[in-house]
This record gives structure tokens, C-alpha cells and sequence, in this order.
């Protein structure tokens, strides 16, 4: 495979090299809905493709597991080895929110109380108190690597959460959250959004 004069590849050329399916094997998938420019990468698994939506310029690593009802908007990554659990409820991933590498987002949970059995082996009738909540990224969010965010939350517009965090409860928007659980440290700037205006502006004169 040789390069363009222009410098670039094609679209199932990049797919070939960079190791994400192409634009076949995407449609084959049966994905609810999905946009344009969506990389998913040959060993991610779906387990409900039917329950997942996909806007444009979404990127999806190697090993991550995705099941339930999963929604997400435009210009999102998924790094590799991350969880989303869905579940009934779902999550939302508004535009240009992320997962850094090794994230577990649950929309549904077992209740580990001793209240319910537990596991998905066994019949609803027997974990009357299992946990499903919706989980909700707004614009902006960054959930950096190896965290946790469990069911009911919702990480505002902007809002970012450091490595290793577990996130019980809902985050300020623009705000900077670490720990265990992750309560807020600082303020995040607000740059973000003056360099949107600039991304989309630039956009425009590229098309």
C-alpha cells in the first residue's frame, strides 16, 4: 500500500492500517444509528449494538466492552479497555466528551447489601434492589484513566475527573474532581470553549 500524492489515505485504508473496521463491516454490525467518520476498532464488543447511537467523528479503542442502551454524540473518544454498562437506563455522551483508557461506566448495578442476589444469571424477581440509574457526560467531560463512575450520575458540561477517581455522585460543571470518591479540587478553565469556535469556524472553510 503506497500513499496518495496528496499525503493522505483513504478512508478503508486508514481502517486497514489502524486496525478499525471498515465501512462494511460498521454497517454490518446493526447499530441502531451512527454518523459519519466512525472508527470502531475489530476488537471492541457490543453486546446490544441495537441499543447504540453514534454521532459523527466518534472513535471507539480495542477491548472495550459496550452493552445496554448507550447514546453518544460527536467528536468522542473511547480509549482502549473501557466498560459502559448501560443497562435500560443508558449513558449519554454529549459532544466532545471522553474516556481515557481503562473506564468503567455503570448505568446499572448490582446491590451488594445482601438485599438482592446478584449477577446477571439470575432472574430480576430475585434482586429487587439492584441499581439502575441513568449516567450522564455532558459537553466537555474528560473522565481520565482507570476510573470509576457509578449509576446516577451526571458529570456537567465540562466538568473533568483525574485518574483513579471513583465517582459516586453528580460533578459542578467546570469543575476538576480526583479521589475516592472524587470531590472537586479546582476549577477548570473555561479555554475550551473560545477553541470550539475556532474548531467549528475552521471547519467551515474546509468544507
Amino acid at each position: 500500500m503506497t500513499e496518495r500524492e496528496d499525503g493522505k489515505f483513504s478512508r478503508e485504508e486508514y481502517c486497514i492500517m489502524s486496525n478499525f473496521l471498515s465501512e462494511k463491516e460498521l454497517a454490518e454490525l446493526g447499530i441502531k444509528s451512527y454518523g459519519k467518520n466512525v472508527l470502531i476498532g475489530r476488537h471492541v464488543v457490543l453486546y446490544s449494538p441495537g441499543q447504540l447511537t453514534l454521532g459523527d467523528d466518534v472513535r471507539i479503542d480495542d477491548f472495550t466492552i459496550i452493552s445496554g442502551k448507550v447514546t453518544m454524540g460527536s467528536f468522542i473518544h473511547v480509549s482502549q479497555f473501557c466498560g459502559l454498562y448501560g443497562g435500560e437506563e443508558g449513558i449519554v455522551m454529549e459532544d466532545f466528551s471522553g474516556l481515557s483508557a481503562k473506564c468503567s461506566v455503570y448505568a446499572v448495578s448490582d446491590d451488594y447489601t445482601g438485599l438482592s442476589m446478584t449477577n446477571p444469571m439470575i432472574p430480576a424477581k430475585y434482586k429487587p434492589t439492584s441499581i439502575s440509574k441513568p449516567v450522564y457526560l455532558g459537553k466537555h467531560a474528560i473522565v481520565g484513566c482507570n476510573s470509576v463512575v457509578l449509576p446516577g450520575v451526571y458529570i456537567s458540561e465540562g466538568a473533568a475527573v483525574g485518574s483513579l477517581s471513583l465517582v459516586t455522585r453528580s460533578l459542578e460543571p467546570w469543575s476538576i474532581n480526583t479521589g475516592i470518591p472524587a470531590k472537586k479540587k479546582a476549577d477548570r478553565h473555561k479555554d475550551i470553549l473560545e477553541l470550539e469556535k475556532q474548531f467549528w469556524s475552521d471547519r467551515k472553510h474546509e468544507v
